[in-house]
């Protein structure tokens, strides 16, 4: 028994965790080429911003619409399809920059239709690993799909992307294309039946997309565990990106960094979050996940009152690299839980709801960062932080008990209600 417990991630999930690593270089690789490729069009900053506010606007659109494709289609087929529609996009996007005919209202059509599929891509990808990866090794499975993205998109992605841009404009998205095109070949190389029907065919689902989308909600909000850890991801999401906003003027004002010193305070984290994904199932294990979810919160206000209090360069890179580590460790939790805790059929609304809840998080923190920054000093959004970081930990830290937590690990998945609401 041991041993079989101790046995490794099989050939499947090599084929998925190859996929998934490729496609986040690539993703990497678009973010760090596009606005590179808008400022050498113009330099209004509006329009400039307006890449990264097409790149987000997907995930407020077809999050929860997404989720409702991943439970009703094959999620295998379903990633190969939106890996070859990005291949064109990106072909199209790379031709038209060769031969000098493209423009910016381009780049933010391709953008608008990469990212669209980046939603439902990830929250499929994230559907199918229950049953790809036995339940207990669910935790080790995360941590390496965390380890390969956070490495590929977080530390080779932003230097490869300007080398390949410096050498040609369209070298990064041709890149992003071929990245695509194989993590298509990979995911089709992923033996099994990947559709919801398959694994619970008790479920009853509603007719109407509207309803589906209900349906999701409606069991995550009456689900004690996740619901917290869905808002909780949220609220801290807001606080989180506030802070990164303005960290480039803090960078520069209080610990008189350079650009290369701001970019290595982002090499800090994206350090101690491949460490917390490589050590992840390890160190849940030794800590227990109630303990990895509740120190994480204390490490998280930690990280709010250095960037507000210290002038030392040190303290605050060490700073960013425990929450890196603790970011992986949290994402390990949070999937294992959510993957372990929702019926299969209900695996992709789930997800795609968390991602929705995350992502605006990210565009109502990006906001709020530069408003209060410039309200009421640069050290503003770190203190208010510190406060909500501190709130939620002490309100939450009673629902992520030992007992409920590790009911989560012990028992299957619920089947969906016969009387599914229809929305």
């Amino acid at each position: 028994m041991k041993r079989d417990r101790d046995a490794g991630l099989g050939t499947r999930f090599a084929r998925l965790w190859a996929a998934s690593t490729l496609s986040a270089l690539g993703s990497g690789l678009a973010t760090v080429a596009a606005p590179l490729f808008v400022a050498s069009r113009t330099n209004d900053p509006l329009v400039v911003a307006a890449a990264s506010a097409v790149a987000w606007l997907p995930w407020l659109l077809f999050a929860l619409p997404g989720g409702v494709l991943v439970d009703r289609m094959d999620r295998r087929r379903l990633m190969i399809v939106i890996d070859l529609v990005r291949v064109l996009a990106l072909a199209v996007l790379a031709a038209a920059i060769m031969t000098g005919t493209a423009g910016v209202l381009l780049l933010y059509a391709v953008l608008f239709v990469v990212n669209t599929g980046e939603i439902v891509f990830r929250a499929a990808s994230q559907a199918m690993l229950p049953t790809v990866v036995p339940r207990h090794r669910l935790a080790r499975a995360n941590g390496w799909l965390g380890g390969g993205t956070t490495l590929m998109h977080g530390m080779l992605a932003g230097p490869l992307g300007g080398f390949l841009f410096a050498l040609a404009a369209s070298s990064p998205f041709l890149v992003n294309a071929v990245t695509y095109a194989l993590s298509a070949v990979l995911v089709a190389l992923v033996g099994g039946d990947f559709r919801a029907a398959a694994t619970d065919v008790s479920a009853r689902r509603p007719r109407s997309m509207r309803g589906e989308i209900v349906e999701g909600l409606r069991w995550l909000a009456h689900h004690r565990l996740l619901r917290t850890m869905a808002v909780l991801i949220g609220l801290l999401n807001v606080t989180l990106t506030a802070a990164l906003a303005v960290l480039v003027l803090l960078a520069d004002e209080r610990l008189r960094l350079g650009s290369v010193g701001y970019g290595l305070l982002f090499t800090c984290m994206a350090c101690g979050g491949v460490l917390g994904a490589l050590l992840g199932d390890r160190l849940i294990a030794w800590s227990g996940a109630t303990w990895t979810i509740r120190v994480g919160l204390l490490i998280e206000a930690g990280l709010h009152l250095a960037l507000a209090a210290s002038r030392s360069t040190v303290v605050v890179g060490f700073a960013l690299f425990a929450f890196g580590v603790h970011s992986a460790l949290w994402n390990i939790v949070a999937n294992s839980l959510r993957q372990r805790l929702t019926p299969p059929a209900l695996q992709g609304r789930v997800a795609s709801t968390t991602l929705f809840v995350a992502a605006g998080g990210n565009c109502v923190g990006a906001l709020l960062g530069g408003l209060l920054a410039a309200r009421f000093g640069i050290t503003a959004p770190y203190w208010v932080g510190l406060v909500v970081a501190i709130g939620v930990s002490a309100a939450t830290w009673r629902v992520f008990t030992r007992a409920a937590v590790a009911r989560a690990y012990a028992d299957p998945p619920p089947a969906v209600p016969e009387t599914a609401p229809t929305g």
